[in-house]
């Protein structure tokens, strides 16, 4: 049997999508990454029972989203944050959390990875520009904006990437700054920012900043084939 790939989606209930209703959504990009490389994507939209869920699935995706929201405003402009729903973080952290309990693979990308810093302790840039005002910009255009990656020799991301990859995109404006607890930093960009976390141990929990299901030919598809792997 094929592994079930869990996916989260994102949620709508300030009415961006239709005044008056709740929607989910997600790009289909991540689910035609996982049945190009062999699995079976199964979209996972918020409900009651997220540690049953995670009990149906091989492995858990967590994708791009929204915002996180800092504790204060402090000296962040305004207007700044598109933020989560509370409903859709309580979900995501649920199955994350019974995805590590239960011990799956787990890829969070871009969103995905912050939670996975959260879930673990860690903590965010909530504002690169703020945050880190050396840093280059990171809101790159989509088609064609890249910068390189430094990738740790010797990680779980360097076997899978290789350790000179190619260039990666760039889609936000917030960043882990610590990783937490049984996670380490596997990649960084030019300016230092952290790009990619994963388990310390043998475990597949890797989260990435940049959003593979958008790269070009098989680049989109090496973090997912991973994923299956380790399944």
């Amino acid at each position: 049997m094929p592994p079930i790939v869990g996916i989260s989606q994102c949620l709508d209930d300030r009415g961006r999508w239709r005044q008056g209703r709740d929607y989910v959504y997600i790009d289909l990009a991540y689910a035609r990454c996982v049945e190009a490389t062999g699995g079976v994507p199964i979209h996972l939209p918020l409900q009651r029972g997220a540690a049953e869920l995670v009990e149906r699935i091989d492995a858990l995706l967590i994708p791009g989203g929204d915002d996180f929201l800092p504790e204060s405003s402090g000296p962040y402009p305004a207007g700044v944050f598109d933020a989560t729903p509370r409903a859709q973080l309580d979900f995501d952290s649920q199955l994350v959390d019974a995805a590590l309990a239960r011990g799956i693979p787990i890829l969070g990308i871009c969103y995905g990875m912050q939670l996975l810093a959260l879930r673990h302790g860690g903590s965010l840039h909530y504002h690169l520009p703020t945050d880190l005002p050396d840093a280059a910009s990171h809101q790159l255009p989509e088609n064609d904006g890249r910068h390189p990656l430094r990738v740790e020799p010797g990680s779980r991301l360097a076997a899978i990437l290789g350790d000179a990859p190619a260039p990666v995109n760039s889609l936000h404006h917030q960043a882990v700054a610590t990783p937490g607890d049984g996670l380490r930093i596997c990649a960084r960009s030019p300016d230092g920012v952290i790009e990619a976390i994963e388990a310390a141990d043998e475990a597949f929990v890797m989260g990435v900043q940049w959003h593979p299901e958008k790269l070009e030919d098989d680049e989109r598809l090496l973090l997912v084939r991973a994923l299956l792997a380790a399944c």
